[in-house]
């Protein structure tokens, strides 16, 4: 039986996992409309609900909608109606990602039928933010919370103005998952360095044609996006409500692309699509011997690659540079709160008490094993001292609450990230699966963005 904060478990979890991460790897929604409205969503200068008033609200009769697609999450649920009595949550999943996103935008437009409170990834916020859709958190007492949460993930939740527009609650830090029988077997050392990676692509594939060291999946826009945040690019930086620099075809991008595309290119390694009957055949037969992924990776892997039990150990990115050792994050959500709800308090202290309550987060993490977003969890000695068989008795979670210490917190998203993922599938995920020129492909890339931006009235630099 796993203990308190494993990373493994049964097929059970392996399906709640599935949800989730498949929840992770969804890129956003479609912007149908950018402006309108007043800047900022009018809760910039608000000032703060007086104690009074949110006790008040607390103890009065309330029915809130969330919209989530976490399994489950019905234990957690309890423990705020526990303390709150008066407030009820009707749950609804309305989807995961980008249908879920879908329905939103149509309920905000109809101007009825949107729920209090949402489940949203870090990166589909601004998409929200942008068009006045989330609720300001701040006057509610969000900022006390900063402290609760690793610094990183306050950042990606936060406004140009300072604004809070919703609570943290998973994480995915990027780490490598490697089969050590593998590597023990072609004499492999975990590679430290992009470099060492690359030698042992292509020692291992010429050793075994049948065996590739990595599969770079050319329909994954999320791990592309999590790589380049490890490698230090800004491809989206935006000023005020309207000006969006796009940098995907930039030096540090095409470092990457240069990179990964000479990989794909000499074919030592894979790029099939990932989350699909013959990738996980494909872990299971030993095909790969690394799994570049987020921190939920572990355990959705103990799940769906059973038949590699115990051969399996973690380990960081290999770095770009090792004296600055730095990571990306693919994965993720938070709770927000929806403008128009007719109770804003009562939602504001739904977020807050959701993912902030030491007994939910810990129940997040044993429960629907999510990688934590609280300070306090990634320091607990019961959730990093875990040691699951599947790795070899190996403190996987400590692996990994190392690794997001080294999250770089000025990673930004734009707000048409559907539009942005669907462009990287056609341009470079499909320079990958053809094999072809992925540095000239970033350029394609980054002129439909520009473009696209442009024709939704935004004003780009770059491109």
């Amino acid at each position: 039986m796993p203990t308190s904060g494993s990373i493994a478990g049964s097929s059970s979890m392996n399906r709640r996992l599935f949800l989730t991460a498949t929840g992770a790897l969804s890129l956003g929604a479609a912007l149908t409309a950018c402006g309108g409205g007043d800047s900022g969503g009018g809760s910039a200068s608000a000032a703060p609900v007086s104690r009074a008033d949110i006790d008040k609200a607390m103890k009065t009769s309330t029915e809130l909608t969330f919209w989530t697609w976490v399994p489950n999450i019905d234990k957690e649920i309890a423990l705020f109606e526990k303390k709150y009595p008066a407030v009820k949550v009707k749950v609804v999943n309305a989807g995961q990602g980008t249908p879920q996103y879908t329905k939103l935008r149509t309920a905000l437009k109809a101007g009825s039928g949107a729920p209090d409170m949402v489940q949203m990834e870090f990166q589909a916020i601004p998409t929200f933010t942008v068009t006045d859709s989330l609720l300001d958190l701040r006057p509610y007492g969000a900022s006390a919370l900063k402290s609760t949460f690793v610094d990183w993930t306050w950042s990606q939740v936060g406004g140009s103005g300072g604004e809070i527009w919703a609570i943290p609650q998973d994480t995915g830090p990027m780490g490598m998952l490697y089969r050590k029988d593998i590597f023990d077997e072609h004499g492999i050392e975990v590679p430290g360095t992009w470099d060492e990676f690359a030698a042992a692509a292509r020692k291992l594939h010429k050793a075994d044609p049948d065996v590739y060291l990595t599969n770079l999946a050319a329909n994954q826009p999320a791990a592309w996006h999590g790589l380049l945040w490890q490698a230090g690019g800004k491809p989206y930086v935006s000023s005020g409500r309207s000006d969006i620099a796009v940098s995907v075809d930039d030096a540090v991008s095409r470092k990457l692309g240069g990179y990964w595309g000479t990989l794909a290119k000499e074919g030592v390694i894979g790029v099939e699509p990932d989350f699909t009957d013959g990738w996980y055949a494909a872990l299971n037969k030993g095909k790969y011997a690394t799994w570049l992924t987020g921190a939920w990776g572990p355990a959705f892997l103990s799940g769906s690659a059973k038949a590699t039990a115990g051969t399996w150990r973690a380990a960081p990115l290999p770095q770009w540079d090792a004296a600055k050792p730095s990571a990306g994050n693919w994965g993720g959500s938070t709770t927000a709160v929806i403008r128009s709800t007719k109770n804003p308090i009562q939602a504001a202290v739904f977020a807050q008490f959701l993912n902030s309550d030491p007994a939910g987060a810990r129940m997040f993490a044993t429960e629907q094993f999510f990688f934590p977003a609280t300070k306090a969890l990634l320091a607990d000695s019961a959730f990093l001292g875990d040691k699951p068989d599947f790795y070899g008795g190996q403190q996987v979670n400590q692996v990994f609450a190392d690794i997001s210490t080294k999250v770089d917190p000025s990673f930004q998203w734009p707000p048409f990230l559907d539009r942005v993922a669907t462009d990287w599938t056609e341009t470079v995920g499909k320079s990958l699966a053809d094999r072809s020129d992925t540095v000239r492909a970033l350029g394609s890339w980054q002129s439909r963005i520009t473009t696209f931006a442009k024709s939704q009235g935004f004003t780009v630099k770059g491109g």
